[in-house]
């Protein structure tokens, strides 16, 4: 089976394309290696796979030409312990302290910049 037709088969992405994306950036590595969209996986073989600010360290299952439910997605993959741990960490840390950045969008607002503006002193 496909890699991308998998990824979105197991729910990682909206779309094949999306998933296709993701591999050619190299957001997605099979065996520690990059890989192509079109490269065949099998239950056995070890995916690492970044979406947005998670990380995931799996081991394939089971193989699936469908997109079903969350649930029966869910075993299409086992996650390892450490991925688990350190992906929970993680999201414990966003939700004490969430990075400023994340809540910007375009340019600053009127009163954006008159704030700016008090701040820098002039």
């Amino acid at each position: 089976m496909r890699l991308d037709k998998w990824l979105w088969a197991a729910r990682f992405f909206k779309t094949r394309s999306l998933a296709q994306q993701a591999i050619e950036a190299g957001r997605v590595r099979l065996e520690g290696e990059r890989a192509k969209p079109s490269k065949e996986v099998k239950p056995g073989d070890r995916l690492s796979v970044r979406v947005g600010q998670s990380e995931w360290d799996i081991t394939l299952r089971a193989l699936s030409e469908r997109r079903g439910p969350a649930a029966a997605a869910r075993l299409l993959y086992e996650e390892l312990e450490e991925s688990r741990l350190r992906r929970e960490a993680q999201h414990a840390q966003g939700r004490i302290a969430r990075e400023p950045a994340l809540e910007l969008h375009g340019r600053p607002t009127k009163q954006d910049r008159r704030a700016l503006r008090r701040l820098r002193g002039y």
